[in-house]
């Protein structure tokens, strides 16, 4: 029992780690097997081009799309957007071209993994560069006239002994490809994370407070939700059954909800934990936490919109 929970303090001290390996792995698992038993390049001048352009980028896009959709940031920012009193609610323009910027950057993570372990095998820039007449101008030299119309057939060894030898040569292009694009994503990793934690507002050891209080929060919050909703249920059914009239209980109203699903906004002046935190000490002033002037939009905090909320199944 003591060795299981070790292993569930570690997944949550790691968390952010983990889903990343996890999203790397099934992202290389799915390119081999889309390169091996999927893709069979046409070995023609009209369609390899288009064809490994589409094994290429295609995926990349969908897992780009895919890293919003699983992401709980962009259904806090979307959902309730577009009623009539959206106003309200929704944080201002230039905020919410930082937290698109920010969600672009951890959704980018997959499709550059992608396209980074397709380069490294080869094949999907091998079909599409075998199709282009600009690799075939670069590549063909002028003693081999044949060679730009045999070029499309050389990823199926299909082309005669001179020109088939250039596969070696596209090879080559997609590895080196591949292997810059590996370095200038941890390049700019490496950068964009030294930056964000420089211009932290808060300290290391408050950022490690800060997380723990997340996480007891989100846990308390759905265990009250859980054990209110089951209250709140129980004496319905309860009154349908009997007839009677309910009691009273105090359930939080649809401005309340809205208020504490809003995104975080950091103030020096007033430092809250979370948007729960900021709305149970503002709202005893008020009945409103609009954000300030002075309220902004942290890279260094994005993790307190997410506590434990990774997937749209969350929400």
């Amino acid at each position: 029992m003591e060795k299981f929970q070790a292993v569930l303090n570690l997944h949550h001290k790691h968390q952010s780690a983990l889903g990343y390996s996890l999203v790397t792995l099934l992202t290389v698992g799915t390119e081999r097997i889309f390169s091996t038993a999927v893709f069979q390049c046409p070995c023609t001048a009209s369609w390899n081009l288009l064809y490994g352009l589409v094994f290429l980028l295609v995926p990349a896009l969908a897992l780009f799309l895919l890293g919003y959709v699983l992401n709980a940031r962009t259904w806090r920012l979307l959902t309730g957007c577009c009623a009539r009193d959206a106003c309200k609610g929704c944080c201002a323009p230039c905020h919410c071209l930082q937290v698109c910027v920010q969600l672009s950057g951890v959704a980018a993570v997959a499709p550059l993994t992608w396209v980074a372990v397709a380069l490294l095998g080869g094949t999907f820039y091998e079909c599409a560069a075998s199709g282009s007449k600009v690799m075939a101008r670069l590549m063909c030299p002028e003693s081999e006239p044949d060679c730009a119309a045999q070029l499309p057939l050389v990823p199926c060894n299909q082309a005669e002994a001179p020109v088939q030898d250039l596969l070696k040569s596209l090879r080559a292009h997609s590895q080196l490809l591949g292997w810059f694009l590996i370095a200038a994503i941890i390049i700019i990793v490496l950068i964009v994370t030294s930056i964000t934690q420089c211009i932290s507002p808060v300290s290391f050891m408050q950022l490690k407070f800060w997380k723990i209080y997340l996480e007891q929060e989100q846990k308390i919050l759905e265990n009250q939700a859980r054990d209110h909703a089951a209250e709140l249920a129980k004496e319905n059914v309860k009154c349908f059954f009997d007839c009677s009239q309910p009691k009273e209980l105090n359930t939080p109203t649809m401005e309340h909800w809205k208020q504490i699903s809003s995104l975080y906004t950091f103030n020096a002046k007033k430092q809250y934990y979370s948007t729960l935190h900021k709305y149970v000490n503002e709202n005893v002033k008020s009945q409103n936490i609009i954000a300030s002037e002075e309220d902004t939009i942290v890279s260094a905090l994005a993790f307190v919109d997410t506590p434990g909320m990774k997937t749209t199944t969350d929400l």
